[in-house]
């Protein structure tokens, strides 16, 4: 069962972001979207008591101040934030990044299609795998 859990989004693109809630909304995934424009601003947001743990975190790896491996590189040695799954949605094709991404304990990576059924598809994805995981508390 899908946690009841926010989705924490962490994306320094507007398109990208607008893209991500509207394809969650056509496949009518309910939970709330938190959005954060990098690393930094999304290790605040997890570290802030009064936030609301999100039950997956979709994470972009090409940001400014901080990037979404060096955010990996905290968050899961973050005893607070680490168990909290992240998937990697990127336009990175390179393999030092995927290689690297899991290395830091990632639970997927998936590039951004340019088409938008297709990234609905992508989306879709993500929502099953979220759905069937039985993800620790």
């Amino acid at each position: 069962m899908r946690s009841k859990r926010p989705i924490l989004l962490v994306e320094d693109d507007l398109v990208d972001r607008m893209t991500v809630e509207r394809a969650l909304k056509e496949i009518k995934v309910a939970n709330k979207l938190v959005m954060v424009e990098n690393g930094e601003e999304a290790l605040d947001y997890l570290r802030d008591p009064t936030s609301e743990k999100p039950g997956i975190i979709l994470l972009d790896l090409n940001m400014p101040r901080m990037n979404g491996i060096d955010f990996l590189k905290v968050a899961k040695q973050d005893p607070a934030i680490k168990r909290i799954p992240v998937i990697v949605l990127t336009t990175s094709r390179d393999e030092r990044d995927r290689v690297e991404s899991f290395n830091l304990g990632i639970a997927g990576y998936m590039l951004k299609p340019v088409d938008y059924l297709q990234f609905v598809e992508v989306v879709r994805a993500i929502d099953m795998y979220w759905t069937l995981s039985e993800l620790p508390d």
